[in-house]
């Protein structure tokens, strides 16, 4: 018999065993029970595989995932071992065949969907006694639990395994499950005085930022533009919300699809092979994706909802960076999504597990908004300890600043005090403002505390009662509606003169920032030419029929509506119409601006651009020590003296693109302008720059001539915007 270490060398190419692998393996052999808790991308598949080689028989190993059966099943044939799958997207002659093989003696391993074990009253698992089972392998254990983030009922029925097969050992594996989840696996599973084998929860590689929700498809696409050659997830509540973010990600030119339950299994497969194969850059979700998703080169996972619990949030980050590079967890927060979730929390009937699922909502709300370490958060809430201070979360990245809170913290806890803790955090912060809606009464605005609070804005007290909850000074009850409670701490501070010192944020680390929105000038509403418009339409049928797409994704009815208001005559012109970035200039100008010339000469018309308002311009923001992606890669190479011919090569970006990182460093001041061009260059372009009523870098290019690069026309411009 081959040792664990020899089939791990021979049939899957590793030469030794991580995290806790090798114990799991060596108790597995000895036909124990076992349980592992392993983070996602740490190996907990070789924990069973490698004992189903080692041991006589066939290994059984229930997976909820039909596409992740036949990803692993295909891995193991290219590797030389006999395994297979039965689920329901088999013919029944194939799952005859399957079966026969498994009665012969010829695999080593079966793939099985839970229900498979449930159905006809437990025809498969009475088909196995007759079988020389090695192990029976749970994946996706958690799902076999009421606590668990992704109970399925179907697993319950594994609760008789034990005693059909008490001298078989069972291996129950799962990436997220906090302590209760775990007991009640091995309580639903029925384990026998099994290993528990937990690995460390840290997935150093990942950084993890909150960022407020604020302008989230705007945040999402610059961060897009900013990783032009990253792959990863969005995370959406809804399906309707996965739908709606796709396809503005594809009007901007961003490689996206959606994938939600409400497709059929076929579209499914497809998006998600897409996906896979590197053929969708991002996919928009629902939480319906991701379990046992392989895919080792997601770069980030943006949440443009709030999960409703720690463990899926964890689970879901944990599908970025599985090959151990670094990647991204990008979560926008607010805190209408905690209102909204509290209402899918509640389980008519069942008040515990309502309970429950409001705690774990208020445990993720609190990593969201506290002051802490974020991955000391994740870390102490899966039982781990943690420093903190690990230099690669928004917390840690942060600049702070403290201050005496102590007079507004009075005020706060005495209105929490005059209203007899009855009311929630916005009907208490209406109260302080002196608010005239209709929910303060009357007797309400007789207390001395009335309006106390008007000198600050809704923020600052919604941020400052944050903290004083985070901080202990004030406590939440946890019920549906939750109400603001005073504690010990509280009284303290509003009786015995304890001071209230906090911290604010002076400069916050952000995964995305988006610029302050400029507008120069305004410009009268123009009505659309209805004429053209219908013109522009058929236009857009034509090329949606031809891509095979809708027509709102080529192009929506307000950017038709520009069009045919504003009668754009080049593709600088397009540059100022909403919807047309320089990827759809490019693919479809050529496409729409004939028809918009031949229009305006049939009827006498001429260009109406400089009527337009302008398209809200995104002022480069001045760079700090968080400058992250693909910009500062470049930063950091050209401070190392590679010239930018030798940087888009290393890189496999084109040239201009290398040159438009750098031109961002001049407008922020992080690089020299003289660096890159003769400064004497600089006063000629911005003479015809600042003559310009449309920016145009061609036009500039024109009127200077063969000396002038666009490159130092771009710098010079950067430059320009650094002094000012």
């Amino acid at each position: 018999m081959k040792s664990p270490l020899e089939i791990l060398q021979q049939y899957f190419g590793y030469d030794n065993f991580r995290l806790e692998q090798a114990n799991a393996v060596e108790n597995v052999i000895s036909k124990k029970d076992t349980f592992v808790l392993m983070p996602t991308g740490g190996g907990k598949s070789l924990c069973y595989q490698v004992p189903a080689l080692v041991l006589e028989g066939t290994a059984i190993v229930i997976s909820p995932l039909i596409a992740l059966m036949k990803d692993q099943v295909d891995a193991l044939r290219v590797n030389g071992i006999s395994a297979s799958y039965i689920n329901s997207s088999m013919s029944s002659f194939e799952q005859n065949e399957t079966l026969k093989q498994l009665k012969n003696g010829q695999l080593k391993l079966l793939y099985v969907a839970p229900e498979k074990l449930s159905a006809d009253n437990g025809a498969f698992l009475k088909l196995l006694n007759d079988v020389n089972i090695s192990l029976f392998a749970v994946d996706e254990a958690h799902c076999v639990s009421h606590w668990g983030h992704d109970f399925r009922p179907d697993y319950l029925f594994l609760n008789g395994l034990k005693r059909q097969f008490p001298k078989t050992p069972i291996i129950a594996l799962t990436a997220s499950a906090d302590e209760i989840t775990r007991k009640d696996i091995i309580k639903q599973l029925n384990l026998q005085e099994p290993l528990v084998l937990i690995s460390s929860f840290d997935r150093a590689n990942i950084k993890y930022f909150v960022q407020p929700k604020q302008s989230v498809l705007q945040n999402i696409i610059q961060y897009l533009n900013e990783h032009p050659n990253d792959s990863g997830i969005i995370y959406c509540l809804s399906r309707k919300g996965t739908e709606e973010m796709s396809n503005n990600l594809r009007e901007n030119g961003i490689n996206s699809a959606f994938y939600h339950a409400g497709l059929s299994s076929m579209e499914r497969a497809k998006v998600q092979e897409d996906f896979l194969k590197d053929k969708t850059r991002v996919m928009v979700a629902t939480i319906a994706f991701g379990m046992g998703i392989d895919k080792s080169n997601v770069r980030f996972v943006m949440h443009a909802d709030l999960p409703k619990n720690i463990e899926s949030y964890y689970q879901e980050t944990g599908r970025a960076g599985r090959d151990g590079l670094p990647s991204e967890a990008i979560l926008f927060y607010s805190f209408a999504d905690v209102i909204k979730l509290r209402r899918f929390a509640m389980i008519e009937g069942n008040e515990e597990q309502s309970d429950l699922m409001l705690q774990k909502l208020k445990q993720m709300s609190d990593f969201a908004e506290m002051q802490k370490c974020r991955r000391q958060y994740l870390m102490e809430y899966f039982g781990q300890k943690h420093d903190g201070n690990c230099n690669s979360c928004d917390f840690c990245l942060s600049d702070f600043e403290t201050f005496d809170a102590t007079v507004d913290a009075q005020k706060l806890l005495s209105a929490v005090y005059r209203l007899k803790e009855r009311y929630g955090k916005n009907l208490i912060i209406d109260f302080l403002r002196g608010s005239k809606s209709v929910k303060i009464s009357d007797s309400m605005r007789s207390l001395p505390t009335y309006g106390v609070g008007n000198n600050q804005d809704k923020n600052y007290w919604q941020n400052l009662l944050r903290q004083l909850i985070i901080n202990g000074f004030l406590s939440e009850s946890d019920s549906e509606f939750s109400v603001l409670k005073l504690n010990e701490e509280s009284n303290q501070v509003l009786f015995k003169g304890k001071k209230v010192s906090l911290r604010k944020v002076k400069e916050q680390a952000k995964a995305v920032t988006v610029a302050e929105i400029e507008t120069h000038y305004s410009a009268p509403i123009i009505e659309g030419n209805e004429e053209l418009f219908a013109e522009l339409r058929t236009l857009r049928r034509e090329i949606a029929e031809r891509e095979n797409v809708p027509p709102y994704v080529i192009f929506s009815d307000a950017t038709l509506m520009e069009l045919s208001a504003y009668l754009p005559n080049s593709k600088e012109e397009l540059n100022e119409i909403s919807g047309f970035g320089a990827f759809k200039i490019e693919k479809y100008g050529e496409i729409f601006l004939p028809a918009i010339i031949e229009f305006c000469k049939n009827h006498n018309l001429r260009s109406k651009i400089s009527e337009k308002k302008p398209k809200k311009q995104r002022e480069p923001k001045k760079a700090t020590k968080t400058t992250s992606g693909t910009f500062a890669t470049t930063f950091e190479m050209y401070k190392q003296n590679f010239s930018v011919e030798e940087i888009a090569k290393m890189r496999s970006l084109s040239v201009n693109t290398i040159q438009n990182h750098l031109a961002n460093f001049v407008a922020t001041g992080k690089i020299e302008a003289s660096e890159l061009m003769d400064m004497s260059k600089i006063e000629p372009i911005i003479e015809i720059a600042e003559a310009q009523k449309i920016p145009s870098l061609k036009a500039i290019k024109d009127e200077l001539g063969d000396g002038f690069s666009y490159f130092e026309i771009h710098i010079a411009i950067a430059y320009h915007k650094s002094q000012q």
